[in-house]
């Protein structure tokens, strides 16, 4: 059976999000970034008149000032791009349930039982984008095909505003001249070790041998070859679809460096709050901990163990990151940024072999007083009830940090 696969793109969407809560931004130059002064002064997002002046994201913004004089800086609003996000989706779903993100502003539609009701897959991405123009002010690129890989190729190659689409009767003439760097998942160490070996296109990577490709890469290598054969076949997941979490996490990057293990320490505490609580949300317990420890020269390492007894308990979370910095990082240049990993997760009620030397009078303690203070604060608001040691200045970001739930692959 034929399936239709479109991968929607929303355009510049940070950038589009900023002009339509203010017009008066509208055809100008802007790039969205985050504060200098919370050192993530990096480009998030750009305008199309930004991109044409070489602007691009990752760009610090003293780089994007120097390519485009007169463009306009905007700080970023978060809580508005999942608004706008979620508006695309709930469109979407007017045309299929079979939807996966690939991110805040992508996703992929199984429209192949769609057809019969509302057109040809072209059809279809074509009131998705005109949909998406009159109701949330935006554009969007939309790549047609019979596949995942060949749809996100599709919706890259005509920007903003357009549709591409690639079927299995033309994929070769449509892209196998293009760049192999253009193909979902050839990054750039990918695409400098292919080219070494004189893989330059998408067509001479399908003509490659994929027993050369596997002694490259290992079974990415006969991913890359069945992707650009066109052979991928991976389904989409439906709109409901939870992917399994393996790991949950929170990291930020300090306004100032810490110079000292107490900061780090008290860090350390205050982003295992943010784990433990959700690991409660979630209804998982760790058995191990990972920290991400960064430094002020932006090298990082990371260091992990497991715990003695699954938990989701903030204190014993901390206690571990701070251990494994203090017996792990060498702390010769101070550090910029940490991440706090709960790891290897077990459903909370799993029952468990009890370790001799683990103090399990202390750990019930613990999880009565954690338990009573999220209760405070669930019932009468965030920060009603909170460590004293955490109210100093711990150079924390007044923004929203990073939060990481890694899952499993979906591309199965």
């Amino acid at each position: 059976m034929y399936r239709s696969i479109l991968h929607c793109d929303l355009n510049n969407f940070y950038a589009s999000v900023e002009t339509v809560m203010n017009p008066q931004l509208k055809g100008k130059a802007i790039a969205v970034c985050g504060s200098m002064q919370e050192r993530h002064g990096i480009v998030l997002a750009k305008s199309e008149k930004a991109k044409k002046c070489g602007v691009k994201t990752g760009d610090t913004i003293w780089q994007a000032q120097q390519k485009c004089h007169d463009i306009i800086i905007v700080p970023p609003h978060f809580d508005e791009y999942v608004k706008y996000g979620k508006a695309a989706r709930e469109i979407y779903y007017n045309y299929t349930d079979m939807i996966e993100p690939f991110g805040l502003d992508e996703c992929w539609l199984d429209v192949s039982a769609s057809t019969s009701l509302f057109g040809s897959d072209y059809e279809i991405a074509y009131k998705i984008k005109e949909r998406i123009k009159k109701e949330l002010g935006i554009t969007i690129s939309v790549g047609v095909s019979f596949n995942k890989i060949f749809a996100k190729l599709g919706s890259d190659l005509k920007k903003p505003d357009g549709i591409t689409v690639i079927r299995k009767s033309n994929f070769k003439e449509k892209i196998w001249r293009l760049p192999v760097g253009d193909l979902l998942f050839v990054g750039r160490s990918t695409q400098r070790t292919l080219e070494k070996y004189g893989i330059r296109t998408i067509g001479q990577l399908a003509m490659t041998s994929p027993e050369l490709l596997a002694s490259l890469f290992g079974k990415n290598g006969y991913a890359l070859w069945r992707s650009a054969n066109g052979y991928e076949n991976s389904a989409v997941s439906d709109f409901f679809y939870k992917p399994e979490v393996k790991s949950i996490g929170r990291g930020l990057t300090l306004t100032q460096d810490l110079e000292t293990d107490r900061e780090v320490q008290l860090v350390l505490f205050s982003l295992s709050n943010n784990v433990s609580r959700h690991l409660r949300e979630e209804g998982f317990a760790a058995g191990g901990v990972q920290i991400t420890v960064k430094s002020n020269d932006l090298k990082y390492v990371q260091f992990q163990e497991k715990l003695p007894f699954i938990t989701q308990n903030a204190r014993e979370i901390a206690d571990k990151s701070y251990s494994l910095y203090l017996e792990r990082y060498d702390k010769v240049l101070p550090v910029r940024a940490l991440t706090v990993r709960a790891i290897d997760l077990f459903n909370e009620s799993t029952a468990q072999q009890l370790n001799m030397f683990f103090d399990i009078g202390l750990h019930q303690k613990r999880e009565c007083i954690e338990k009573a203070v999220l209760e405070i604060n669930r019932h009468y608001g965030k920060g009603t009830v909170i460590q004293a040691c955490l109210m100093g200045d711990l150079h924390l970001p007044t923004g929203k940090t990073d939060e990481v739930l890694l899952p499993s692959s979906r591309f199965r």
